[in-house]
Parts: C-alpha cells; sequence; structure tokens
C-alpha cells in the first residue's frame, strides 16, 4: 500500500453536485452532474460521466442534506473504473459559512459512522 496523502479523513457519503469547469481566466466551460463518493474538509472524491483532466479548476455546488453548499476546487488526479470517472477534487475556496455547513456534515457523519448499530 502507497502512502496517505490526504490531510483529513473522508468518510464515504453519496451526495448529488452539479458542477462547473472554470479556465484558468475564469471562462465557463463544460457543466454537468456528479455525486460524490466521499468527502472531506478538504476535498471530495467526484464521480462523473465525463473524464476530467487533472489541474482543472471546478465550481461544485454539492447538496449536504438539506444545504447547498459552494466551493471551489482543483482536480488533483482522475481515474477510471466501471464506465465512470472517479476525480480527486482538492477544495482551494470555500465560503466560511459553506466551510461551517461542510463541518457540521462531516461531524454528524462520524458521529453516525463511529456509533455500533444495535441488535
Amino acid at each position: 500500500m502507497g502512502t496517505e496523502r490526504r490531510h483529513y479523513i473522508r468518510p464515504e457519503a453519496l451526495n448529488l453536485l452539479d458542477y462547473l469547469v472554470v479556465d484558468d481566466q475564469g471562462r465557463q466551460g463544460e457543466y454537468s452532474m456528479g455525486r460524490t463518493l466521499n468527502v472531506s474538509k478538504g476535498g471530495i472524491l467526484m464521480e462523473t460521466h465525463i473524464p476530467l483532466p487533472p489541474g482543472q479548476q471546478v465550481m461544485i455546488t454539492l447538496g449536504l442534506h438539506d444545504d447547498l453548499i459552494d466551493v471551489m476546487g482543483k482536480i488533483i488526479y482522475s481515474t477510471y473504473d466501471a464506465g465512470r470517472h472517479q476525480n480527486g477534487i482538492e477544495f482551494f475556496h470555500v465560503a466560511d459559512n459553506d466551510q461551517d455547513i461542510l463541518n457540521r456534515y462531516i461531524k454528524e457523519f462520524h458521529k453516525n459512522f463511529a456509533e455500533p448499530a444495535s441488535s
């Protein structure tokens, strides 16, 4: 196994999202939908139908329970498996209010994930 490079634990979580590809000059490109496979304070693993090249910037609207948050991220890596593209996204901008929502979601997820199932 390789060395873990993540700064934050990324619990598995399936959430719908939409994303907009943004180039270096801020021009809008491809707009589409996807879903998260896992999420952390620092980024997400996003599943898409189309490939997204590493280094590309994306503006993501992420649904977390009843809240929508907007984040800016950069594609760190992209893989292809079973007809879907998996893109590792590192956040580089999250508004303070959206960061609070993200933090609460992750805290709640960890709490529910860590609790043992009752018999």
